[in-house]
């Protein structure tokens, strides 16, 4: 599978430097173009509809954040290529799928286009198609503690958990359970069974997951119609499943 490629980065010799890497070492990739500007990569990826962009985070002008802002439904993946290690919490919350330090390190640049064409390839297969997950063990009950006692509830009954700071939003088809325990304990207590942890907030039942979409994270959409966001860092564990 190939998979469309920007460099955006506004020092020519890194922008040559890594595209030589690119040729030499990533057959996937085909570079389609390059960028020195975010004003100049704004355009790329508006003609090009990228998969992935390699991206400088300071740039002349601004930031390469300051580019991702203005895709907020971007679907391209970013590989954040950087001389500063100070950017990788806002890489992270930008949804970024590698973060690679100058100079570059051919063996970390080929796991960085190694793991964007496998989710590539996955998302490709997966989207808009009915999704049957590989695991469908959601036998077995769960206890839930309430003020006054507890509650037993079958973990099929489940669709998602929601964190609610220390309490999570349990969901059924028809109500909600508010439960003080925090989202990681039902993460936790629903481990052997077939449940994801698709984003900081969300814990899904997998079994009802019918549809994926891609995205910077993506999303899925459950059988109740309810569309939850996927972060990128929970992406490829959730695409396993299927």
């Amino acid at each position: 599978m190939k998979i469309k490629a920007i460099i955006v980065e506004d020092e020519a010799n890194s922008r040559e430097i890594l595209s030589n890497y690119i040729a030499k070492y990533c057959s996937d990739v085909s570079l389609v173009g390059e960028a020195a500007s975010i004003d100049e990569a704004k355009a790329l990826i508006n003609k090009y509809d990228p998969d992935l962009v390699f991206l400088d985070v300071e740039m002349p002008f601004g930031t390469g954040f300051d580019l991702l802002d203005q895709f907020p439904d971007r679907t391209f993946e970013t590989v954040f290529v950087t001389a500063y290690n100070q950017y990788a919490i806002d890489a992270l919350n930008n949804h970024a799928a590698y973060y690679l330090m100058k100079p570059i390190n051919i063996d970390e640049l080929i796991k960085a286009v190694e793991y964007v064409v496998e989710i590539r390839k996955k998302e490709d297969a997966l989207e808009d198609s009915v999704l049957t997950p590989k695991l469908n063990k959601v036998d077995g009950k769960i206890t839930l503690p309430q003020q006054d006692g507890f509650q037993i509830l079958n973990v099929s009954e489940i669709l998602y958990c929601k964190a609610d700071d220390n309490y999570t939003e349990i969901y059924l088809e028809n109500k909600k359970i508010l439960v003080s325990k925090t989202l990681k304990y039902f993460e936790e207590a629903l481990s052997k069974f077939a449940f994801a942890r698709i984003h900081k907030s969300y814990l899904v039942n997998v079994n009802e997951i019918v549809k994926y979409r891609k995205g910077k994270g993506g999303s899925v959409i459950i059988s109740s119609g309810k569309e939850l966001l996927v972060s990128a860092s929970k992406k490829k564990d959730l695409l396993a499943y299927f």
